[in-house]
């Protein structure tokens, strides 16, 4: 059993709490049963795993299907596993995996897409993700300049929805709804401002909502390619919604007009 925080191994997977080694080295963590059972279920490749003998005991056909994925498997003491978490309290397992390529080229230009740009909060990302895979949308494409999709706090908001949802980071959202627009697709941002309200559109045709920043909302830029506006009300006082509470709204009303159960 692997205990000595010195270790290479663990010294590796530490780095991977920051963003610039996990982009450097192209790989990401996956923390908890629940992810490490989404991952194998999709059959996500593995680079190592690391769990308590606990864990191990509690969980033996997960490990062996991990194992089955992984380069290298390791039985490690508690001690080394919080080392290596980034919660405060892990449940036993640890694992690490490539990033893989998120390129959807051309986009799709059927159903629905969720455009986000520059949002920074993970919990944020994470839980738009779990919610556009919930509400049916077909796929989701951030910004660059956007918190990483393999944070490890986007994954654990995404309860396991990361790896069903087709998502895409793009270096040129103006590129990439216009590309939508040329090829059929509603644009519909959520403006403040706006004079129609969410449920006053018709979204029942192929449709792409935009969304912008936690502060700053939408760019100009990006609200100006939209052929739609549209605004969530709010009761006097109120100055806005967290983003992913709008994503919700947005998503669901679409599920709605739509007549899916």
């Amino acid at each position: 059993m692997l205990t000595s925080l010195q270790n290479p191994l663990v010294k590796q997977i530490r780095k991977l709490h920051r963003s610039k080694e996990r982009r450097e080295r192209q790989i990401f963590l996956l923390e908890g049963t629940h992810l490490l059972e989404e991952a194998c279920a999709v059959d996500y490749p593995l680079e190592t795993v690391c769990c308590t003998p606990q864990w191990q005991e509690r969980h033996q056909q997960l490990w062996e299907q991990a194992c089955n994925r992984c380069q290298r498997a390791e039985v490690v003491s508690e001690e080394v596993v919080k080392a290596i978490a980034t919660t405060i309290q892990p449940d036993g397992v640890i694992a690490t995996a490539p990033r893989m390529s998120r390129q959807m080229s051309p986009l799709p230009v059927t159903g629905l897409g969720l455009i986000l740009e520059t949002v920074q909060d993970p919990g944020n990302l994470g839980t738009m993700i779990r919610t556009a895979a919930a509400a049916g949308a077909d796929w989701l494409c951030v910004s660059e300049d956007s918190v990483d999709l393999d944070n490890p706090k986007v994954l654990r908001a995404s309860a396991g929805q990361w790896f069903r949802l087709p998502m895409r980071v793009s270096s040129d959202l103006t590129a990439d709804i216009c590309q939508c627009r040329e090829r059929g697709m509603q644009v519909v941002a959520t403006v403040p401002s706006a004079t129609l309200t969410y449920w006053e559109v018709d979204l029942r045709r192929p449709t792409l909502i935009l969304l912008g920043n936690e502060g700053a909302g939408l760019s100009s830029d990006l609200v100006s390619l939209a052929q739609v506006q549209v605004t969530i009300p709010l009761s006097l006082g109120v100055e806005s919604l967290n983003v992913a509470v709008a994503a919700a709204l947005m998503l669901y009303e679409v599920k709605r007009q739509n007549g899916k159960s």
